[in-house]
């Protein structure tokens, strides 16, 4: 049994682990994430963040879902990752590098009274060439492609912000409300279009300021927020004229603000990070 010491924490109601790799240098962490992130037998939450130092970069991050499975990018999480060294005299940067499977990433904290109030994420430029998201399509773009699933055809608009991402609008947020999202976020994830699955957006856009959005995460399933789903579907919504450049995102556990200027800029993230709990998870290898 290893005692492994972790901080839990959460962005918009999307929860994490975050684990110090740096002192746990040879735990299998995707072992450790199947049962730490367990909501019955282990702790709970939506993914496994794995804290190490990166040679090019200020700190490195690896996510980690609940079925095991490493993620590229966590907009959520990174956040979460960014307050959690700077409370703790790690760093007196205001601006952070923090390398990801997705590249390394800016972090802007917004410190007021030595406490951080709020922390901006670059996200990078989006990417819509399919083979680079990945999907299995010949296309230029992907854009309100009619995907059926389950007898149903959803239109969807898909792009890479990092990892992949898959957008489908709705006429009126009743629609986004009563959708089973349990039942066919699956059926999307793990289409065959999609050779590394995807997260998918269900969105309806309530003004030009604003999207109501639920998601399905790859490998987790529905959850309170998805940072990189927020950007995914404001990008998504611009190519389709819908929105303005700076939008409000209204998820389930609260709300994300997300501005991109147009095609060959990067997206920028803003939002929260907030402590749950300290703790000590007994871990036991291969059990």
């Amino acid at each position: 049994m290893i005692k492994v010491k972790f901080c839990k924490m959460h962005g918009v109601g999307n929860d994490f682990i975050l684990v110090d790799a740096q002192g746990e240098p040879n735990l299998d962490w995707k072992d450790l994430a199947v049962k730490v992130c367990d909501r019955h037998f282990g702790v709970g939450a939506d993914g496994l963040i794995a804290l190490d130092t990166s040679k090019s970069a200020d700190f490195r991050m690896r996510i980690f879902n609940p079925d095991g499975s490493e993620a590229e990018m966590c907009g959520n999480g990174i956040r979460c990752l960014a307050r959690y060294v700077y409370d703790r005299d790690w760093t007196e940067k205001g601006r952070l590098i923090i390398d990801t499977l997705a590249g390394p990433k800016d972090i802007f904290l917004n410190i007021e009274h030595g406490e951080v109030r709020g922390i901006t994420v670059d996200m990078g430029r989006p990417v819509f060439e399919p083979s680079r998201i990945p999907v299995n399509l010949e296309e230029t773009i992907i854009k309100d492609y009619p995907l059926e699933v389950a007898g149903k055809a959803y239109r969807i608009t898909c792009l890479s912000m990092g990892n992949p991402h898959a957008v489908i609008f709705f006429p009126k947020q009743g629609e986004v409300e009563r959708l089973a999202v349990e039942q066919i976020g699956p059926l999307l994830e793990k289409h065959p279009l999609f050779p590394q699955r995807t997260n998918v957006e269900f969105c309806a856009v309530l003004d030009r300021r604003t999207i109501r959005m639920r998601v399905w995460e790859r490998g987790v399933g529905e959850t309170l927020a998805c940072g990189s789903g927020a950007c995914a579907s404001t990008v998504a919504a611009q190519i389709h004229g819908l929105v303005d450049p700076e939008v409000t995102l209204i998820l389930n556990g609260g709300n994300l603000g997300v501005r991109w200027s147009g095609r060959d800029e990067p997206v920028y993230m803003t939002g929260e990070a907030k402590y749950i709990c300290l703790g000590e998870y007994f871990y036991e290898p291969g059990d």
